[in-house]
């Protein structure tokens, strides 16, 4: 896309609720994953094994992923600022209790699973931005919106440099500022808009649509492996790093916030190819070649062979979650908020499954390659969904035509 066809593009639909969607996904990102991202200090400092270390770090991503199923529908029901701005609010109140408690390991799983609220800022962010824009462009809007995830480059690379100066509870109180910035501009910048899906559906009735309908279903499946990896991948692979090839907790942090970076930015183009190519075409190639990537890492190869091949891994991942949220996009667009949470929720679920069982399966069979092989099945089921769900559309838009 050149730079003249995106800035047309942009200008289709409200771009300051684009940037507000954007800021609020952002900054909750890092919130999000802040456990993570200090995950190797606060496991010296309690003294954790490796199953300890992965429920830690999974923690926020359960607590993100369970909220998630109810904001979606609240998001529909009651605005997108109102339901916003509480979650803003309580990831103050969860920063607060990092930086002034959190002495034992007891008390950071009760504080990481209150910071999986900033988790469900995705089913805020991307309804907003899908609602600021028209059709031909959902694919980008909501790539766009969900760069946020982007927030893993920057709770990776600052965090475990700042907690060296200041202590990593020092770094929770930190991070409150921008919290209130985030506030401040999705106040201000976010255009409300009328809220035309629910027709007077309740949440009840919303809940059952969702979780009857197959479509629905396969596409949280599919964001399960996407975004599940991509975020559980992000939140673990600090503590990896440090574990498997002995990298100090700001090296592994840095080489982390790399293959965040190049997960987040594939999104959009995901999300854009997938308006021209088929979201369904693109993720029948992104699966396999994910788990290929997994079947080589699975192998502990040496760290020259091994970070590339993360990057890569991240950078797929990414452009898968931009492909599944174009093909939510078009098909559920009239209750978006209410679609994002409930495959918002199975992507926090898969992020939070994938660390656990990381520590678990190290402690239980003495090496980290038997989660990339777990992950390797997940992907391979997952690419034989998409092709059965492929045809089967064919078969109904063919058996329709006649």
């Amino acid at each position: 896309m050149t730079p003249r066809v995106l800035k047309n593009a942009l200008k289709s639909g409200h771009w300051p609720s684009l940037f507000g969607a954007w800021l609020h996904f952002e900054v909750s990102f890092v919130v999000w994953l802040l456990i993570g991202a200090l995950g190797i200090a606060i496991a010296q400092d309690f003294a954790l094994s490796a199953t300890q270390k992965g429920l830690l770090v999974a923690i926020p991503l359960l607590g993100g992923a369970l909220l998630r199923i109810v904001v979606g529908p609240f998001t529909d029901q009651f605005g997108a600022k109102r339901v916003g701005l509480g979650i803003l609010g309580i990831e103050v109140v969860a920063l607060v209790l990092g930086w002034l408690f959190g002495q034992s390991y007891a008390q950071m799983i009760g504080i990481g699973f209150l910071l999986g609220t900033a988790g469900a800022s995705f089913a805020v962010a991307l309804p907003v931005a899908s609602r600021a824009y028209p059709s031909e462009h959902q694919g980008l809007a909501m790539g766009i919106a969900a760069t946020g995830n982007s927030g893993v480059l920057l709770a990776t690379f600052f965090a475990p440099r700042l907690a060296t100066y200041i202590g990593w509870h020092g770094v929770f109180g930190l991070m409150i500022l921008p919290v209130l910035l985030a506030a401040v501009v999705f106040a201000l910048f976010v255009q409300e808009r009328p809220l035309q899906n629910q027709q007077g559906q309740s949440l009840a009735a919303s809940f059952r649509m969702a979780y009857q309908e197959r479509f629905m279903q396969l596409l949280c499946f599919f964001y399960g492996v996407t975004f599940g990896g991509f975020v559980g991948f992000s939140s673990f692979l600090p503590i990896f790093f440090h574990d498997q090839y002995g990298l100090d907790m700001v090296a592994a942090g840095s080489l982390t916030a790399l293959c965040g970076l190049a997960g987040s930015i594939a999104r959009p183009v995901g999300g854009h190819w997938a308006d021209r190519a088929g979201g369904l075409n693109l993720l029948q190639v992104g699966f396999p070649a994910i788990g290929g990537l997994c079947i080589l890492l699975a192998w502990l190869p040496p760290p020259f062979w091994a970070f590339p091949l993360t990057v890569a891994t991240l950078l797929l991942l990414g452009f898968g979650n931009g492909v599944v949220f174009q093909v939510a996009s078009l098909r559920y667009r009239n209750m978006m908020g209410t679609a994002s949470g409930f495959i918002g929720a199975a992507g926090g679920l898969g992020g939070f499954f994938l660390p656990f069982w990381f520590g678990l399966l190290k402690d239980v069979t003495g090496t980290y390659a038997s989660g990339f092989l777990v992950f390797v099945v997940l992907t391979g089921i997952a690419t034989i969904n998409v092709i059965c769900l492929q045809r089967s559309l064919a078969l109904s838009i063919k058996e329709e035509a006649s």
